[in-house]
């Protein structure tokens, strides 16, 4: 169910495409990483499954030119929390289910099928990433950089 979920949320997004495998492109494996959610009671609610890129097979120079960590300083969240507390705001911690599966990729890389749900139809074929994917090297920053786009192109409509 939780695999299903999950290549449901590939599907919507639009994230890669089935093209036939050449000798010419290297592909990455896939795997399935699973994770329990727990209730505030550590009682199991729901089954999450999700799908990865084995990034690790990744080359620097050849699959990607440079990777990005967003990392926030702890004054930072210090400065906010006492701003939020002394202006009486509220604040929320939001989980965004699919935030990596936005942001489009230009390199050309290819993920194997999933294990378990090949396409019987077509074996030997691999899917062409449009977006990045879980674990891939560059997904961090073009997650971030379209991301940014989007925020820039929203201020600048209401200026």
């Amino acid at each position: 169910m939780a695999m299903h979920e999950e290549l449901n949320l590939f599907k919507r997004n639009e994230v890669w495409d089935l093209v036939p495998n050449r000798a010419s492109h290297k592909s990455i494996g896939t795997k399935w990483v699973f994770r329990e959610k727990l209730d505030e009671s550590g009682i199991i609610v729901r089954n999450k499954a999700r799908l990865v890129a084995k990034g690790c097979n990744q080359e620097e120079g050849i699959d990607y030119v440079e990777t990005y960590a967003p990392v926030a300083r702890l004054e930072a969240i210090r400065l906010l929390l006492a701003f939020a507390c002394i202006m009486d705001f509220r604040l929320f911690q939001m989980d965004v289910k699919s935030v990596f599966l936005n942001g489009y990729i230009e390199e050309e890389v290819y993920v194997d099928q999933p294990p378990k749900f090949m396409d019987y139809e077509h074996p030997n074929h691999v899917y062409k990433l449009k977006k990045a994917m879980y674990s891939l090297k560059q997904t961090v920053n073009k997650c971030f950089n379209s991301k940014f786009k989007t925020c820039n192109r929203l201020h600048k409509s209401c200026n």
